[in-house]
């Protein structure tokens, strides 16, 4: 299959075109190129994929080049397609595609529209070599390559503070899981003899039972690999306790949001645990691990949305919530579940992100909620591609006939939750969860679309108003507030977290008016609102269906089909329960924030306690400051101040420049340019050798 090759490499060679050309290159060329290069390989994705749909299709290894051989390790690179793969391709390469091209608008006024996208196809070359990986060893070289792709994108306006330490912030944290990670593969090395991930998952159920030892203790052998495996995941996914860099990553520019939150850097830490399914499920305590952490994320991330002020910080919690999903949709064996909402989920949720960038186009930079209000006539093509995303996140659908993509996919993970009698306290926490999901997200359609204008209170409206000529948009750099406090970002404070309610702020437009986005941008809004609509539909048979998806996945991932006969036969209040919560999440938005406006003013008032440790994201940064971050400062000052300055700079090159500087100044004291000096120096120095003779 010569196609691969093209997919996966096209993204590379444009991304090096752009980024060597760089000033040399015309902006155009280089989006040109880069663009053109991602619908290539989006076209050519779509194909494999359809065949693995139809079956006409198998499951191939591309050889690309020998890397290391010694001894029994090989790990040779070589590109391997099967449904799983496919599935990611599509996924991949559809959104990028769709990114770069809305990037075109977006990013039109940035001086270093070359360096950005070309960024943007290294991460997406990083991601395709993750997911066509044959061996552990090409797994991490894409592992690791969307990681420092994801630092430069975050911290591509790199003169920011803000932007630079979230960029930081997102690589030490991922270092973190990714330390997990290499132990894994070390350890499954060890065990299995081999990095071939074929090979590994074929004999992975023969080494249930076993043990292995680990900090001077034996353990059960695939429940220490799998989890070592999974901290990986956790880190990637931004899965809670190593979640902090996902949200503070608003700061790159809002494409790079939507490309790392629907399609690439946080789909692979639930790519790679359904890749490696087999072994996870010769280990019950790791799958209950993978479960509890993925609906103790569910959960968390799904209150923290309920209190953020910034459209966009919304959205990426909202993401963390539902990648809670799809992991414990995972963990309780439901991997076609897992990865079907990646699918639908990377539809909506690319389109909720581009569609917020198109808001705060509109709105000259302005991220805050309470300052939007009543602008569905102004951007109106804007406001329905939004909708449609929001009613895919929410899960609305008739019981019966069919929804939208979230409501086939994440009703089919709260169903097989409850079906598989191990996760039944996944599916309570799931199903609050959703009612949560439902409320941000109305939430955030209401502050925006509805109600009297608000724009008079934003700075970056009356800045709009006062100077006609502006600066763009955030291209600029100006993507988050410029009157916020980065100091208080980076210490992991919402900067609006304590600010006035939307109802009381001044109404009105100040004169400013709203503009709907240019159509570069417009088309990638109305292609995923395709998908928002009917992926979940269109496509639920071949990945959940019990006949159909055994027929479909054909072994790349885990696939139990009588778990999935299961999931229909659940009790009808089961089928329900997402559906309910919807429609009560809904309504209680709607009676906050249209209906009485005071309600919110009300509940924080009651509940300020409440209030204060869910906006301040159940102080985990500043819990994270506390542990790590101060005394990583207070080691690193001293070894600055006494090792390194005290020890080896004073001994060192300082104390060899001090002793010949006291050296020069007493040898300067002799050297005085007088003649009658050098004569009794002379005879001290005729004096002593003649004594030495004499005495000799």
């Amino acid at each position: 299959m010569t196609s691969i090759l093209f997919i996966v490499f096209l993204p590379l060679l444009a991304a090096i075109v752009a980024g060597f050309g760089n000033k040399s290159v015309p902006g155009v060329v280089a989006k040109g190129v880069t663009t053109g290069a991602l619908f290539v390989s989006c076209a050519l994705s779509w194909p494999i994929f359809l065949g693995f749909m139809s079956g006409s299709l198998s499951a191939t290894v591309t050889p690309v080049l020998h890397f290391i051989t010694s001894g029994t390790f090989d790990a040779s690179w070589s590109l391997r397609v099967d449904a799983l793969t496919s599935v990611m391709l599509v996924v991949i390469t559809s959104v990028s595609a769709l990114v770069h091209l809305y990037s075109w608008g977006y990013m039109s006024e940035d001086p270093d529209q070359p360096r950005f996208f070309a960024y943007l196809s290294l991460f997406t070359f990083a991601m395709l070599m993750l997911v066509t990986a044959d061996n552990l060893i090409q797994m991490f070289f894409g592992w690791e390559g969307v990681g420092l792709a994801s630092y430069l994108l975050i911290g591509f306006w790199f003169k920011k503070p803000s932007a630079q330490a979230a960029a930081i912030k997102a690589f030490v944290v991922n270092r973190v899981g990714d330390l997990g990670f290499m132990l894994g593969i070390f350890g499954t090395y060890l065990v299995f003899d081999t990095v071939s991930i074929p090979a590994i998952l074929e004999a992975a159920p023969g080494m249930a039972g076993s043990t292995i030892g680990f900090l001077g203790y034996r353990f059960d052998t695939m429940t220490v690999l799998c989890l070592l495996l999974f901290v990986g995941a956790m880190g990637k996914s931004a899965q809670l306790g190593l979640h902090t860099w996902l949200p503070d990553a608003m700061e790159g520019p809002t494409p790079v949001s939507a490309l790392i939150h629907a399609a690439t850097m946080v789909t692979a830490g639930v790519f790679m645990v359904c890749r490696l399914s087999p072994m996870f499920e010769a280990s019950p305590t790791a799958l209950m691990v993978v479960t509890g952490i993925g609906a103790a994320t569910c959960i968390f991330a799904a209150t923290i949305g309920t209190t953020q002020t910034d459209i966009k910080r919304v959205i990426a919690y909202s993401t963390c919530s539902q990648l809670g999903y799809m992991f414990f949709a995972a963990g309780v064996g439901a991997y076609g579940a897992a990865m079907f909402h990646l699918f639908t989920h990377a539809f909506f949720k690319a389109l909720l992100f581009l569609g917020a960038g198109s808001v705060i186009h509109a709105m000259h930079h302005e991220q805050d909620m309470r300052f939007y209000g009543g602008l569905r006539k102004h951007i109106p093509i804007t406001f329905w591609a939004m909708m449609l995303g929001t009613l895919a996140i929410t899960g609305v659908g008739i019981y019966g006939f069919g929804g939208f993509a979230g409501y086939h996919s994440k009703d089919a993970i709260l169903e097989v939750a409850w079906a598989s009698g191990r996760g039944q306290g996944a599916f309570w926490v799931g199903t609050f969860a959703a009612l949560l999901t439902s409320f941000y997200s109305w939430r955030l359609m209401f502050l925006t679309f509805w109600g009297k204008p608000r724009w008079a209170g934003s700075e970056h409206i009356q800045h709009a108003v006062h100077d006609a000529h502006g600066h763009g948009h955030d291209a600029h750099g100006h993507d988050a507030h410029a009157h916020d406090d980065p100091a208080a970002e980076d210490a992991g404070h919402s900067p609006h977290a304590h600010g006035h309610d939307a109802h009381e702020l001044p109404t009105g437009t100040a004169g400013y008016h709203p503009h709907e986005s240019p159509l570069v941008m417009l088309i990638p809004l109305i292609v995923l609102s395709l998908g928002a609509v009917f992926a979940g539909f269109v496509f639920h048979h071949w990945f959940i269906e019990p006949e159909a998806g055994e027929t479909f996945w054909r072994g790349s991932l885990f696939f139990n089909e009588h778990l999935m006969h299961e999931m229909h036969q659940v009790p009808l209040l089961v089928k329900l329960a997402a559906t309910i919560v919807m429609i009560i999440g809904l309504v209680v938005a709607w009676m906050a924030y249209i209906w009485r406006t005071d309600i919110p003013k009300r509940f924080t008032a009651t509940f300020d306690v409440l209030y204060d440790f869910i906006a301040h994201k159940w102080y985990f940064d500043e819990l994270y400051h506390l542990l790590f971050v101060r005394p990583s400062f207070a080691i690193g000052r001293f070894f600055w101040h006494k090792g390194d300055e005290g020890t080896i700079d004073r001994f060192g090159p300082n104390g060899s420049a001090w002793v010949v500087a006291l050296s020069s100044r007493v040898a300067g004291r002799i050297q005085t340019g007088y003649v009658y000096t050098y004569a009794f120096v002379m005879l001290l120095g005729l004096t002593a050798a003649a004594t030495w003779v004499i005495a000799g």
